[in-house]
């Protein structure tokens, strides 16, 4: 009963180091993110597009479906393609808000 406990106690300590940071692409940009109809969104106040191959990912790093998001001003980092469409979107936690990144123009 001893070893089991220290067993699961042990697992438990271990658990944080197993969390792992999301993988930003080198080319993210920082912005505030208001979703509208599908394609239109704001970006730091700008109307935009996104893309019709556009993913957005939430906090848990699972994509959301543009319709199902919800909120203004949602502080995210993101991605534009070639043509200046929004590619990708990653919702961020406190933690990832608070790391520096750029800031689009």
């Amino acid at each position: 009963m001893r070893k089991l406990s220290a067993l699961v106690l042990a697992a438990m300590l271990a658990l944080p180091a197993f969390a792992i940071d999301r993988p930003f692409p080198a080319n993210i940009l920082r912005g505030k993110f208001t979703p509208g109809y599908y394609p239109d969104i704001t970006l730091d106040g700008k109307p935009r597009q996104l893309s019709p191959s556009a993913r957005i990912f939430n906090q848990d790093n699972r994509i959301e479906m543009p319709a199902a998001v919800r909120g203004t001003d949602i502080v995210v980092n993101y991605t534009v393609d070639g043509m200046g469409y929004i590619d990708r979107i990653w919702i961020l936690t406190d933690d990832e808000a608070a790391q520096k990144v750029p800031v689009a123009k």
